[in-house]
This record gives C-alpha cells, structure tokens and sequence, in this order.
C-alpha cells in the first residue's frame, strides 16, 4: 500500500508554505521528515491528514484511489490529555468510544505492558505524569486504533535513554502494518530507526536516495540542502 500526494500547495496569506509537493510513501517503511524550524513539517502533516484544508493538490491512498480522516493517526508533540483522569481511565474511555474499531477494555494492560508503564503509574493522575510519560500514552492510544497512515511529531525527543530504546523499538515493530512518517531535528534518530529520507525547505519536499542514509556523507548533504538560499 502506498501513500499518494499529488500537487499539495498550501499558503498563509503571502507564505507559500507548500510548493505543488509530489511524494509516494510506502507501507513496510519508516520515512523520516526533515526540515528547519518553520519550514512546514507540521502544516504538511496537518494538510495531508485533513486536519487543515490545502489549497490544492490529491492525497490518496494506491489501493482505493481516496482516503478519509479515519486512516491517519497522528502522535502530536504536545500531549492533548485530560490531567483529570488516570492513565487507565484514560485508556478505559479511549476503548469505549472506538468499540466499533474492536478495542477491548481487557486489552489495555497488554498495551500498558508494551509502553513499560508499572502498575502504579497507570493508576496516577496524568496531571502528575512526566512530558514522557504523557507522550508515551498518547502514543499507545493511536497505536490502538492500527491506523493506514501513522504521523509522529517530534516523537522521541521528550524520552530518557530506556524510554527512547523501547518506543524505537515499537516503532521498527509497527511498520510493518502502516505508513508511518516521523519529524525529526536529530540526524541519529532518522540513521536509527528510518528507512528513508525526506527533506521539506522552502516549500519543496526532496525524497533522498536511501542508500545516502548510512553514508559518511549523509549529514553535511542534509546540511547543505537546509542551508541552500535561507533567509
């Protein structure tokens, strides 16, 4: 199955943030998004998901010619929780409402178990739960609906060294059952766990051959395509 995105433009008054983007992403395999500051990973992500409306452009998915809200999941860097629930009620409420989907209240600790999430803490208020821990829940409640696509913002940057090794290893496990798209401003994170490369600079998204991913050279050529006419 791939991911279609044909002619995407998107622009905020005189910022043309998305240039006629063309791109095919593959499921089976971890694409790491790169980009400055500013550059529009986040709005490429939003305007692909349908989460904002873009000017123009087609995104479909190859095998069904459409695609709808329902296939994304999208893991933000900022945690959207209710403070006023424990991670399991949390979860409790998640399943009830996406019953129709086949998620199961007796599923939950498996999934707890998956995150490295100790009894107590599942019982805690999220309001006293570490950025990590909120991002790891998070993160658990979109793997649960098995989306086509999966988005994840700045997904690791929030983890301790245990943390982030089992959240890289839950993402290599993951990719084999979506198209999975990652944004990143760490190199070590893209050569770690990622498949392929793709460069988003004013305006333009830029697949790079994968083979460049474990090169000596691979840093200095991101570099240099980031810095080509930055204002």
């Amino acid at each position: 199955m791939k991911l279609v995105i044909e002619d995407l433009n998107k622009r905020f008054d005189q910022n043309h943030v998305l240039r006629n983007v063309n791109a095919t992403f593959e499921k089976g395999k971890i694409y790491a998004l790169l980009g400055r500051n500013g550059s529009g990973k986040t709005t490429f992500f939003n305007c692909v998901s349908q989460e904002m409306q873009a000017d123009s452009g087609r995104v479909y998915l190859d095998e069904t010619q459409s695609i709808s809200e329902q296939d994304f999941g999208y893991v933000y860097a900022m945690p959207m929780l209710p403070e006023f629930l424990t991670g399991y009620e949390f979860l409790s409420f998640f399943v009830d409402i996406h019953k129709d989907k086949g998620l199961k209240r007796e599923d939950i600790d498996g999934y707890f178990d998956r995150i490295q999430f100790s009894t107590d803490d599942r019982h805690k208020l999220i309001k006293e739960y570490s950025f990590g821990m909120r991002n790891k829940l998070q993160m658990i409640s979109i793997i649960m609906l098995k989306p086509t696509v999966l988005f994840l913002d700045e997904p690791l940057t929030s983890f301790d060294v245990i943390a982030s090794i089992e959240i890289k290893n839950l993402l290599l496990e993951l990719k084999h059952d979506c198209i999975m798209i990652l944004s990143t401003h760490i190199l070590q994170i893209a050569k770690d766990i990622c498949d392929e490369v793709v460069i988003l600079h004013k305006g333009s998204l830029k697949q790079l051959d994968n083979s460049q991913l474990h090169s000596e050279g691979f840093e200095a050529e991101i570099v240099e395509i980031l810095s080509e006419d930055h204002e």
